[in-house]
């Protein structure tokens, strides 16, 4: 979960593994292993990490737990404009049919 959440962000700011490399001090190559899922950053990195990006350590490793009556966020970062259209048609359909 931890590599996939730390890929959507750095997507989700338009950064490149060199970017958030520079940005965290470290080397690109431990960008890139946390995001392969072959290591995992240390606590006081994950801590730097959760502040850097305004999340939760929780988030990060997945472990928050969204109440049913939260409001939910559908990950469309790598999405099309056409494919998003779509997901919106599809969700506004889903709502007529409730009424």
């Amino acid at each position: 979960m931890f590599a996939i959440r730390l890929k959507n962000l750095r997507q989700s700011r338009e950064l490149n593994q060199v970017q958030l490399a520079e940005k965290l001090e470290v080397k690109k190559q431990s960008i890139s292993n946390w995001e392969n899922d072959n290591i995992m950053p240390s606590i006081d990195m994950l801590i730097r990490i959760a502040d850097f990006f305004h999340v939760s350590t929780d988030y990060l490793l997945g472990r928050e737990v969204q109440e049913a009556s939260a409001p939910q966020m559908l990950d469309i970062i790598g999405l099309t404009p056409r494919q998003i259209e779509h997901i919106q048609f599809i969700v506004d359909d889903l709502r007529q049919n409730e009424h």
